[in-house]
Order: structure tokens, then sequence, then C-alpha cells
């Protein structure tokens, strides 16, 4: 075979790997129990070499999963020991340091053998509703509060599952055969991933995977290296304060390019929080790395080589390097920022390429329903954990406005109200887009939306309240406004704070407007048809288009008649 059809092969390989790992990623959805997989897509899949190097990713998934669990495998294969892998072995862990950042992701891998041989490795991860402890939230002030820690170990021995760890597992949460449901679903999802590698290998008559690794990995390094070098060689630092739990937070970081690499370094940032919201620097590299790659180099493929030249480092006992047995539990919150705290230092140097501020982390809530207390309960009211994944806006690109309760940079989706509802005695009375939450600008910040959530009749609550962007709502870029900032209180009017765990009696309701992105360039900029546009789809109000874009009165007026004749489109 010439180089030509080795090439050829090679890449037709490729893509079949990726298809391999999709099909995967698709299996978990289909088969996963908790809600934030089936409906928010919170997971991750991929195939890697012997060595423990990444080949592909599923285009479904996470970044903070994905690129944190890039680092895994070679963690399994380590602790494991390769003489003490097997056909039919699943190894299992949730170690925040090993795994994706929290006690909440199970991770789980399983060897791929091929006539006795280990050819690879698949890997998945998904996050679970409840993994026992002080429950999903920012409360607890060290790891071994936040749930049950699973080592990495076998799951199954040769086929054999780990009854024993399987009780020890369910006798530890709220959830029980949720919690082992997803087990099984990751374990299948990973079995499905093997059975169509064992396919290929077999359509192409390969022994190993060696030669399309080196064939991944040397041409995904090129690509990257080529991207880095075209960049100006220099460094830029930028930094972002955020609310934290009781006192703010701020992350500093200095941005160097250097020929075949960028370094990352978040010295300077602030310390370890007392709370449940630091990150490991498994996750804040996972974000870092992120989000270089998409603004420099978005269509080279995910894998070990891709994300090789984007190194990260962080002085520990950092709140972006927490080291155990820091509480990690909402360290998607710090996580969901760096980001945003890399495009201000990164802007410094591509000038025009990166967007403005977002909401940043998700708003996530989850709610412990249980019944009354106050007074008898209806009959068969039971306990029950809902978990809802939710967005603010992201923040407008140079050419583009940010996108409405869209999640930038997780990308997981917002779960459907009836998702949501089904999951337990949970109503959702209001969920709708909030106007004028998105900063002005030549391009305009993406709206936030509003959120009000009570329990059925004879229920009480808790809510574990997970949001940031209260007092340091999102920055505007080059001229363009800020967001608006998150709000929470109950219906009554009495406030709440943006995180904690907080009772919520029989009969009440909460009541959230969540933040909206930044806007980019001087509103003054802003195509006059697209204010029109934002004004008829009721995305700004009249004030905002007279005082941020000089919208006449008659202009408005015009805009408001055509609408109720239905003749604005």
């Amino acid at each position: 075979m010439s180089n030509e059809q080795s090439k050829v092969t090679y890449q037709v390989m490729w893509n079949r790997l990726i298809s391999v790992v999709e099909e995967q990623a698709q299996a978990l959805v289909r088969t996963a129990f908790s809600t934030s997989v089936r409906e928010a897509g919170d997971l991750s899949a991929g195939v890697y070499d012997t060595h423990g190097n990444m080949l592909a990713q599923a285009v479904t998934g996470t970044p903070g999963h994905v690129n944190a669990m890039a680092d895994a495998v070679a963690h399994f294969i380590r602790r494991i020991g390769r003489q003490n892998m097997h056909e039919g072995d699943v190894y299992i862990t949730n170690d925040p340091w090993e795994g994706t950042g929290h006690l909440h992701d199970i991770t789980m891998v399983t060897p791929s053998f091929r006539k006795g041989a280990l050819v690879g490795f698949f890997a998945c991860t998904a996050h679970i509703v409840d993994i026992g402890g002080r429950g999903f939230g920012a409360d607890a002030q060290s790891v071994y509060e936040e749930g049950l820690y699973i080592p990495i170990m076998k799951f199954a021995d040769r086929g054999d599952v780990d009854e024993t760890l399987v009780r020890l597992i369910r006798g530890n949460v709220r959830e029980p055969d949720q919690l082992i449901g997803d087990i099984y679903a990751l374990t299948t999802c990973n079995e499905i991933g093997h059975r169509r590698l064992i396919e290929m290998m077999e359509e192409f008559d390969l022994e190993t995977l060696d030669g399309i690794a080196a064939f991944i990995l040397d041409n995904s390094r090129r690509a990257t290296l080529e991207r880095i070098a075209a960049l100006p060689q220099k460094t830029a630092e930028g930094e972002m304060t955020m609310d934290g739990f009781d006192t703010p937070i701020t992350l500093k970081v200095r941005i160097s390019v250097e020929g075949d690499r960028i370094v990352t370094d978040f010295s300077g940032t602030s310390g370890v929080d007392k709370k449940g919201i630091n990150c490991p620097l498994v996750y804040t590299k996972a974000y870092a790395c992120y989000a270089l790659k998409v603004a420099i180099a978005p269509e080279i493929p995910n894998n070990a080589a891709s994300l090789a030249p984007f190194e990260v480092t962080a002085p520990e006992n950092t709140i972006v390097n927490a080291l155990h047995p820091a509480p990690v539990a909402l360290r998607h919150i710090v996580g969901h920022f760096v980001p945003d705290a890399v495009y201000d230092a990164f802007d410094k140097i591509v000038p025009g390429l990166v967007p403005a501020e977002g909401a940043g982390c998700l708003c996530n809530f989850q709610v412990s329903l249980r019944p009354r207390t106050d007074a008898p309960a209806p009959k068969g009211a039971r306990r029950s954990e809902v978990l809802t994944f939710n967005s603010g806006g992201s923040g407008a690109r140079p050419e583009h406005d940010g996108m409405n309760a869209t999640a930038f940079p997780s990308g997981v989706m917002t779960m459907p109200i009836e998702a949501t509802e089904h999951a337990g005695p949970v109503i959702i009375w209001r969920k709708e887009l909030r106007p004028d939450s998105g900063g002005a600008g030549k391009t305009r910040g993406g709206l936030g939306q509003y959120m009000e959530v009570g329990a059925q009749e004879g229920y009480e609550f808790d809510i574990q309240a997970m949001f940031d962007r209260s007092q340091y709502p999102a920055r505007g870029r080059r001229g363009g406004g800020n967001g608006a900032p998150t709000t929470i209180a109950q219906d009554d009017g009495s406030d709440m704070r943006v995180k904690g765990k907080q009772f919520v009696p029989h009969g009440r309701k909460v009541v959230m407007a969540f933040p909206g992105g930044a806007g980019y360039g001087d509103p003054s900029e802003r195509s006059k048809q697209m204010v029109k546009r934002d004004l008829a789809l009721g995305y700004i109000s009249d004030e905002t288009a007279s005082r941020d874009y000089g919208l006449t009165a008659s202009e408005i007026s015009e805009i408001h008649l055509a609408v109720a004749k239905g003749e604005y489109e």
C-alpha cells in the first residue's frame, strides 16, 4: 500500500473512531437513569490507546469531563496495573483529583482486548444526581463530607461484578436505584464502544491500534503547533472577580505564547475557600485548554496530542489547584469562569477574536423534597431529589450576538420542564427569557432567563443554590455593556443566597433571574435593523432601545404597530 493510500485509509479509520465514540455516548444518553445525563448531556466518552492517550472523543459531552478524562486513563493504568487487567474487567472511580473534579462524577474505564491482547481502552463519565454526604452543594468544609468516595478499583473482574461494592454504594446514597442504574449504563456504553472497535479492527485487519494512533496524534500535534506558531509571540495578563461563597474570588491569569506551546499560569489567584467551590487542577486545566483551543484551533480534533501544547500551571492551594481534602462539590462554578479569565488575557494578544464575558457557570439548583412537617402530609408522599441544569446568556461575539440561555463554556443542554417535573414532586411555575439582560453592544449579549420553582401540594423542600454573577455581572468587551446580574428570592420577597442549602416552607416558591451575557463593541455601532428586531422579539424594552441604541419614540411606535398587525418578521 502506497503512502497516499495509507493516509486515506488512516483518515477513514480516524473518522470511524469518532463515530464509534459518538455511538458510545449516545448509548449512555439512551440508557442513563439520571436526567442530568439523559436530558442535559452532562457526560463524556472517549477511546484511548494502550498507553492511555486519548485518540478520539464524542461530540456529545462537556469540555470539563472529556478534557479532564483525557488524563484519567493513565491513573487507572497506574493504579490497577497492566498485569492485573483482563478481558471482562470494568474499572470505576469518582476520585476528584484522578477523575473529573468532584465526587458526583462517576468515571468508568474498560480495557479492550482482541485475540487475548490489550489493544486500547474506552472511558466514559457521567454526572450522577446523588452520591450521599451533604448532597450536591457548597456547604461542606472537606471532601469527606461531600459523599461516598470510590477509589480507582475494579467494578467487574473478568465479567464478575463486585457485589460488595454495589451494596456499599447502595447503602450510602439517597437514590440507590438511580445511581446503580447509571453505573450499569456507563458500563454498557463502554461495551458498545469495544464492540464497534473490534468490528473496525477486523474490517481493516488490524492487530493493534499503534499505526492509527501514531497517525492521529502526529497530525493533530503538527496542526496545533502550526496554529500556535502563527500567533503573536507575546505574554499578557488578565483577571476577573466572581461572587464566591462568603467573600469574592479573583482569578488571575498570565498567558505566554511561546512558539511550540501556550503556557497559562494562574499565579496570584485567590486561595482555597472554606466551602465546596474549590477546583482541582485537572478541571481548571480542562477549561483553560478548551478556551484556547476553540479560539485558535476549533476544527482540529480533540485528543491527547492537540491538547498537549496547552500547558497550565497554578500554585498549590489556590482555588484553581485545590488539594485533598478541600471541598470540591461545586468545582464547576470556578471552572466555568476560567475561560472568561483566560480570554481577558488572550484578547490582548489577539484582538477581535474572543467573545465578551457570559453567564459563565451553569445556573444549577437541586431540590430535596420531603413531606411537609408543619401539618399532616398526603398519604404516599415520598422524599425525592431533583437536579436541574439551566443557563444564563453567553457573551456577545465579535461578529454575532451572544446566545440566549445557552451554556458556555460547559455546553450542556438546559433540562426541559417536563423532564424535571417527571423526576419528582416539583413544579416549575415559570421559565422564560429575561428581557434587557443581555449587555448592549455592536453585538448584544445573550439573554438570561427567569425561573420560578415550587413543590406540589403537601411538600416542603430544601434548595441547593449554585449560582454566581450576583455582585459581579458579565463584563462587556471593547465598549460593550455589562450583562444583568443574578437575583434569587422567595415569592414573599425574602432574600436568599446565591449559594448554599436553604429551606423553603410548604406553599412558598423560589423566584430566580439568571444572568445575561455582556455586549461587544460600541452600542452606537449596532445595526438599527438589529435593534428593531430585538425590540419586536421582546429581547429589549422601549427604554433600552431608546437609551442604549438611540431609537426614537416614533421608531419604537412603528415597531409595536407592526408587531400588533403581524407584519414584522
